[in-house]
């Protein structure tokens, strides 16, 4: 049962609409739900019940609606509340009392968070109705941190990595600190580095960047330090350096692990003095900049291996911070999803889509060496590609997950003797007369269940186009495990 809120000002019931055309089955709802607590409106027709919804007065928490009603189905009045930016997330709970596969199937599809059938159980719509809107509630509660966090950090995330990163944030950021951010491509180093930036005392100055890895090395120098007039060919005017740009705010230095040795001894120099001179200049210019670095590369070993300087990696790495992949923190990629779909929606003025669960456990199970960026990514094409919502078929194919046409891996070992059944019954005894019946050819049961499993992969894979994601999904199997069974039939692409 849910507890009354006790702030100020707030609703101490939560509101319920009821939809159907049977008086009995609302009156019934009726009792048991207030009950247990709740405020309950009901109605018979979904047309009425479309004008409550939208109505600003009402605030409805939660809606049952029948299947079959008069005029417009529950079905139909469920696809349109989904349409609509003010109704598109409220909970809604489909009731039937001729329920089909095909009508459950399409109310979890339009985004039903529960579906059952009459007579109704006690116990089991209070069960329901508690669930769902506890669900609604722990959703609402998760989006108003998400918008906290993007605010804040421009980052998201539930993960304890992601955590412990807000965490390292608040405690370096108002410091003079350098902070160097570690992590493979695509983690959003950037985005830390910019977090660091932006909750800093230095907010209000410029945060400039430079790609070390982008810059030829002739000409590193005079990007970070700037230089005179005539100071080398092509140098026809007096150039301010990044350095003197960034002073009074922050210096990110991305890649810097592939910064030429001679730039890493001036770096150095300027972290050390605040001290920086112009190429083809001996004028001494004074900065105050803040140095934030990051790289994908192990730092420490390429001080063993001479290419980076042991006092600038000592400068730098004074607080480090190691920025997760996607795959150390897959309870973040929903949110992900979420967030880069409304981001792509926002930016071409269309709507945000629902993505189907099916859709975002198959993300979770992807590999992603790309990590977030590559997320993005994928998400931006489903949204292109797709209708109304996001669904399984408009996944694309992992480019780094397929079992096809790889020489160099080895077939797994065959498929474990199944278990057997004890619940089966024993197997038929040959009558003496069928002495002529050439046995050989009969398939054992374990055969036969091989064979059927492997015709139904090969059956499935050719009808999702060789897909693998996909076809897990429909299997109901891991992605992981399909693999297994693909080598372990030595199933090739293209077959049958």
């Amino acid at each position: 049962m849910d507890t009354p809120s006790k702030e100020p000002g707030a609703r101490t019931k939560r509101t319920i609409l009821v939809v159907d055309d049977e008086k009995n089955i609302r009156r019934t709802l009726k009792l048991v739900l207030e009950g247990e607590g709740y405020h309950v409106i009901d109605t018979e027709s979904a047309e009425s019940a479309l004008e409550i919804l939208a109505s600003p007065n009402i605030p409805v928490d939660l809606a049952i609606f029948d299947v079959k009603l008069p005029q417009m189905s529950g079905l139909e009045a469920l696809e349109r509340i989904r349409k609509e930016e003010a109704t598109r997330d409220m909970p809604i709970i489909v009731i039937s009392g001729h329920a089909t596969v095909n009508d459950a199937v399409h109310a979890i599809k339009l985004g039903a968070s529960d579906f059952f059938e009459k007579p109704l159980a006690r116990e089991r719509v209070l069960v329901s109705v508690r669930n769902v809107l506890e669900a609604a509630l722990a959703r609402r509660a998760l989006a108003e941190v998400t918008r906290e966090q993007l605010a804040k950090y421009e980052m998201i995330g539930k993960s304890a990595h992601i955590q412990r990163i807000f965490h390292e944030l608040e405690k370096v950021a108002p410091t003079r600190a350098s902070v160097l951010i570690t992590g493979e491509s695509g983690t959003g180093k950037e985005l830390i580095a910019r977090a660091v930036h932006r909750l800093s005392p230095r907010q209000d100055g410029p945060f400039v960047k430079v790609n070390c890895a982008a810059i030829p090395r002739e000409l590193i120098e005079s990007e970070l330090f700037g230089h005179e007039k005539g100071a080398f060919t092509g140098a026809q005017t007096r150039r301010r350096g990044l350095f003197e740009q960034a002073h009074g705010g922050t210096l990110f230095l991305d890649e810097v692990g592939d910064m030429d040795l001679v730039a890493q001894a001036k770096v150095l120099r300027a972290l050390q003095s605040g001290e920086i001179s112009r190429v083809g200049s001996e004028h001494v210019i004074h900065v105050d900049v803040r140095v934030l670095a990051a790289t994908n590369k192990d730092l420490a070993r390429e001080v063993e291996r001479g290419s980076f300087r042991e006092d600038l990696y000592f400068r730098l790495n004074v607080f480090p911070i190691r920025s997760p992949s996607l795959r150390e923190r897959v309870e973040d990629i929903s949110l992900l999803a979420h967030a880069f779909m409304q981001a792509f929606a926002k930016e071409n003025g269309t709507k945000p889509k629902p993505i189907d669960d099916a859709v975002l456990h198959a993300l979770v199970t992807r590999k992603w060496p790309g990590n977030v960026r590559e997320l993005k990514n994928v998400v931006e094409r489903m949204a292109i590609l797709s209708g109304d919502r996001v669904t399984i078929a408009d996944l694309p194919e992992d480019p780094h997950d397929s079992p096809f046409g790889e020489e160099d891996a080895q077939p797994e070992p065959p498929l474990a003797e199944p278990s057997v059944d004890e619940s089966e019954p024993p197997p038929i005894s040959r009558p003496a007369t069928t002495s002529h019946v050439d046995f050989k050819s009969y398939l054992t049961l374990r055969e036969h269940r091989e064979q059927s499993e492997r015709q139904y992969i090969v059956d499935t894979l050719k009808l999702t186009g060789w897909n693998i994601t996909r076809t897990a999904v429909i299997l109901g199997v891991e992605r992981t495990n399909l693999h297994k069974k693909i080598r372990g039939y030595q199933i090739k692409r293209g077959e049958g």
